[in-house]
């Protein structure tokens, strides 16, 4: 059962009935899924390989592997999810739902979920702050879907001192939202609004943040060394964890920010469209930012998907600071 107070915020914001499945039953079990790896996490004190790698040859840790299995779990006793990927399993799958009550409930409303279970590999073992991404999309599939329209919902869960999850809806016809909650051991049943609206602000700023992914390329990029020292020269906080999740969060709480991930010669894209980019780039648009491919300057959410493996570089954050990072790598 979802929190009454949580449950009257969204039904507020999307008023449609063609979205009652979204919002009654889709993010409650993704909320919870949230709840769940954030409980696991806490109680896996060794962080190892699993000796098992991901469909792009990374290893897998065990957390990797657990996270993985949480969500799975969850979204077989939803009726509204029809299909699933992820980044360590890309293929859209059918989802095999337990019970076939469940199976047999579906209506006309129907979801794809795309997610990237534990974003942070690299950073889990020094028990810094990582991360799961989601993605919702109407029908069956995320391919050949525009993703500014098709993507309704996005969600960020946030495994620090706390378990925070950030959730992006943007359904047509309604008005975008962006919000915070907390959860603890109840899930969606005892979590707590802490932003009912999560804005980027406006300017002038108090202070002014910014988080370069990836800073070696900047030794063999001209102009990516140079955004660098124009941020050092202007005296801006450097704010960079090597965590996807916990930096873009970073801006979102503050509400300034600017994060780059270059696409260089030398420094090809990794970060996977469907996975990590899309969801990022509805959140940070509903929150008042932009989110842009640095290698061409169009948006992340204007170009479809072809292939479930696409990768691109980003640039997200404040408005401006997006503006000016994409004329510094472009012109």
């Amino acid at each position: 059962m979802i929190d009454s107070e949580l449950l009257y915020h969204l039904r507020s914001a999307v008023r449609s009935p063609a979205y009652t499945g979204l919002i009654e039953s889709v993010l409650p079990t993704l909320i919870d899924c949230v709840a769940d790896i954030g409980s696991t996490l806490k109680s896996s004190h060794y962080v190892s390989q699993a000796g098992s790698a991901n469909a792009f040859g990374d290893d897998q840790l065990n957390v990797d592997v657990l996270a993985e299995k949480s969500i799975r779990t969850a979204i077989s006793r939803c009726a509204f999810v029809i299909t699933a990927s992820s980044e360590e399993d890309p293929v859209e799958r059918v989802v095999q739902h337990q019970q076939e009550s469940v199976a047999k409930n579906v209506s006309e409303e129907q979801y794809t979920i795309a997610f990237d279970p534990l974003d942070g590999s690299s950073i889990i073992a020094s028990n810094w702050t990582v991360g799961t991404i989601i993605g919702v999309w109407k029908g069956k599939t995320a391919l050949g879907q525009p993703p500014a329209s098709s993507q309704v919902a996005s969600l960020l869960g946030v495994y620090g001192p706390r378990t925070t999850v950030i959730i992006a809806l943007r359904a047509p016809g309604s008005e975008p939202i962006c919000l915070e909650i907390g959860i603890g051991e109840g899930g969606v049943r005892g979590c707590e609004i802490i932003r009912p609206t999560i804005r980027l602000a406006e300017s002038p700023f108090k202070t002014r943040y910014f988080a370069p992914a990836n800073l070696r390329a900047a030794a063999d990029n001209e102009k990516y060394m140079s955004l660098v020292s124009h941020f050092i020269q202007n005296k801006y906080t450097l704010r960079y964890s090597g965590g996807l999740v916990p930096d873009v969060v970073h801006a979102l709480v503050k509400g300034h920010g600017v994060y780059i991930s270059p696409v260089t010669a030398a420094s090809k894209a990794k970060l996977r469209r469907l996975y990590e980019l899309f969801p990022l780039a509805l959140i940070i648009e509903c929150a008042g930012g932009k989110a842009i491919d640095p290698a061409d300057g169009t948006d992340i959410l204007d170009k479809e998907l072809t292939d479930l493996n696409e990768t691109a570089g980003l640039v997200c954050g404040t408005a401006d600071e997006v503006d000016f990072v994409k004329k510094a790598l472009l012109d």
